[in-house]
């Protein structure tokens, strides 16, 4: 066996032991090489390490097992429009790109949605749009979405978004002070009102309004 090989095996192996076990999931994230994402250098031989690393801008991609559970909790089917909130390097959004529909993901820092963009044309993800925006207000132009992710942590799960959820929709979003242990939130919107699951503590970075310094 390839040394290759062995390694994606280990990977996945270790999203599994985390209690990643839906199979789509599992499948979109063997298709979706982590290394792509991963600005070279110094971090390219981690990039199959269940561990956060450092990207531009001060932000990091998460590590592999929360990805795979957050993308597991958003239950994406194949006809699902989905908004993901926190672009960062591409790899959360390359990931939904294999289980949705469609994609639209936004960031705050034009330097990370121009990289994550090279890598999806790189990659022939054609289902994916990224944005540079301020993501704490959602896209409306785009709404109602049919799934909402947030990679970053807010107070409260954002009132714009939860407006921009379709009924029957879900969204998950980290919640909690940005300088301790957050929570990992599901959010359904029914018929009746919104339906609240705390799922697992995680620590993301805050969630801010605005622009980067870059755009």
């Amino acid at each position: 066996m390839s040394s290759d090989a062995e390694r994606k095996m280990q990977f996945l192996y270790a999203l599994r032991s985390k209690g990643v076990t839906d199979a789509r999931v599992l499948t979109a994230m063997e298709k979706t090489d982590r290394a792509e994402f991963v600005q070279g250098g110094v971090f390219a031989d981690r990039a199959y390490e269940d561990m956060p690393l450092p990207i531009a801008c001060g932000q990091t991609i998460s590590q592999p097992s929360v990805v795979g559970l957050m993308t597991q909790a958003l239950e994406v089917t194949p006809r699902d429009k989905v908004l993901e909130v926190g672009t960062g390097s591409g790899y959360q959004a390359a990931i939904l790109s294999h289980l949705a529909r469609r994609v639209y993901t936004v960031d705050r820092h034009k330097r990370l949605v121009q990289g994550a963009r090279a890598i999806f044309d790189k990659l022939d993800l054609t289902n994916i749009t990224a944005f540079t925006a301020d993501g704490s207000f959602g896209l409306p132009d785009q709404a109602p979405f049919d799934r909402i992710i947030v990679t970053a942590a807010a107070e409260d799960p954002p009132g714009p978004l939860l407006a921009q959820l379709r009924v029957g929709g879900i969204m998950v979003v980290p919640v909690g002070q940005s300088d301790a242990v957050q929570s990992l939130i599901r959010v359904r919107r029914a018929e009746d009102g919104l339906h609240y699951d705390e799922l697992r503590p995680v620590r993301f970075v805050p969630l801010v309004e605005g622009l980067g310094r870059d755009g």
